[in-house]
């Protein structure tokens, strides 16, 4: 009986590792085709799935993450702010459990900027609490690509009146990314690597610092050649801005 039930849990442990194998291809893929209706899709899918361990709860919160800063470009606040309350549960399930507890606070840090976005007058009373979080990020680890990235997006969105900066805000970006690839797993079909080189081209087009843009863009593509964000809106502006100089 004993060696039935053991070979009924790994037929379930490959079942789950398959399954969420097909999730993360799902999100890169529409990632890259910037297609969210498959991006929520199998959000909804995973929070219909009983009995996730922590490694997969931490997934549906990175997914969670992605989706919450579309909508939010998308003017769709009110879906965002309903999925930041299930990003924020996930996140306390995860601390209860002491899981992986760097990420957490640069989720944390993630939300708040989230709550600024679409609330922006909150900026003067949270706004060092995010700094706080992406900061106690990489206090618990220093190698933490999250917390760097969050830093980033505090200087860049953080008016100059109040320390922010794009040039220092690029600097954290570019320490994200080298922490990123230092491991292969983190720069294959991760559709956070690909996000933060456009969020690095991004910047240096807004700096006018067109060259390193190139550099950027051109690296995105040839990781990704069918990268859509990429492909049809930043490399051609990219280019027409270089063209009109």
């Amino acid at each position: 009986m004993e060696g039935k039930r053991n070979i009924l849990i790994g037929l379930l442990l490959l079942h789950l590792i398959g399954l969420f194998a097909q999730n993360n291809e799902r999100i890169y893929q529409a990632y890259i085709t910037s297609n969210m209706g498959l991006w929520k899709k199998t959000i909804d899918s995973l929070e219909h799935t009983s009995h996730l361990v922590n490694a997969k709860k931490l997934d549906l919160l990175n997914y969670q993450y992605g989706y919450i800063g579309w909508c939010i470009d998308q003017n769709r606040n009110k879906e965002a702010n309903e999925h930041i309350s299930k990003a924020r549960d996930i996140i306390k399930q995860l601390e209860n459990d002491q899981y992986k507890l760097s990420m957490l606070q640069a989720y944390n840090s993630a939300l708040i900027g989230f709550e600024i976005g679409i609330s922006p007058y909150k900026a003067p009373f949270i706004g060092a609490k995010s700094q706080h979080y992406a900061e106690k990020s990489i206090a618990i680890d220093s190698s933490s690509a999250l917390g760097y990235e969050q830093l980033g997006h505090i200087y860049y969105y953080k008016p100059k009146l109040f320390g922010g900066s794009k040039i220092e805000a690029v600097k954290y970006y570019e320490k994200a990314l080298v922490l990123m690839e230092t491991q292969a797993i983190n720069v294959k079909a991760n559709w956070n690597y690909l996000n933060l080189l456009a969020t690095i081209v991004k910047a240096y087009i807004e700096l006018e610092q067109y060259e390193m843009a190139m550099t950027y863009s051109l690296k995105a593509l040839q990781v990704e050649p069918e990268f859509d964000w990429i492909k049809n809106t930043l490399h051609p502006q990219l280019l027409k801005k270089i063209s009109d100089e």
